[in-house]
């Protein structure tokens, strides 16, 4: 009888601590279950700040540093040609005066989500004019090594006859000075400071011509 109790007695202690380990186990499993949910959450967390400083840092490099920009058309020619890609430089502006012979990026006044691309070449206080088919400021002729070709007489435009520039007020050409619509024509005319994305900086595509621009 003492032995069958015993036995009794120890068969009921093992399933106690069975039940225990049990229940250890469930809560063990518990906490790892809700610990991989946790972890869960902070990778999810983790993907949707970086995602985020991704989209902020994106929006303040285009805006306010830099911007991709492809070149359409033959108007900068030698110096640029159709369908080169371009990152603008679009802060230098913000703390100093565009310079003479730097080519800029600026929008067209009479059509949405146009941009030109042009070499400055008139400087604002200076008279600009065209005489022989060469670009003469104040009275003398630019040294410059821009230009494609002589200009023709019939691609003086506005410059035929002296230009007075304003004081914000910037005149600008293609290097492909016969096959250009620049600030001669009348429908682009002078330039404002306030109107340039900014310059021209570096060239990534095509792979053979990557490389700074050069202005001067």
């Amino acid at each position: 009888m003492a032995r069958r109790y015993r036995y009794e007695y120890l068969q009921k202690k093992k399933a106690r601590e069975e039940m225990k380990e049990l229940r250890v186990r469930e809560k063990e499993e518990k906490v790892a279950a809700r610990s991989d949910k946790e972890k869960e959450i902070r990778e999810a967390l983790s993907w949707i700040i970086y995602i985020l400083l991704v989209v902020c840092a994106t929006y303040f490099i285009v805006t306010y540093v830099g911007q991709r920009t492809k070149v359409s058309g033959d108007s900068m020619q030698p110096s640029l040609y159709n369908n080169d890609n371009l990152i603008v430089d679009k802060i230098s502006y913000r703390f100093r005066d565009p310079k003479r012979f730097e080519i800029v990026v600026f929008p067209y006044r009479h059509l949405e989500n146009t941009y030109y691309i042009k070499r400055i070449i008139g400087l604002p206080g200076e008279t600009v004019q065209i005489i022989d088919g060469y670009v003469y400021i104040n009275g003398e002729k630019l040294e410059e090594s821009y230009g494609k070709e002589v200009i023709a007489e019939s691609r003086y435009g506005t410059a035929a006859n002296p230009i007075k520039l304003g004081e914000d007020e910037y005149f600008v050409l293609g290097d492909n000075r016969n096959w250009s619509a620049d600030s001669r024509e009348t429908n682009v005319g002078m330039i404002h400071k306030d109107e340039f994305i900014g310059r021209a900086w570096l060239r990534i595509w095509p792979l053979k011509s990557i490389g700074v621009v050069v202005h001067e």
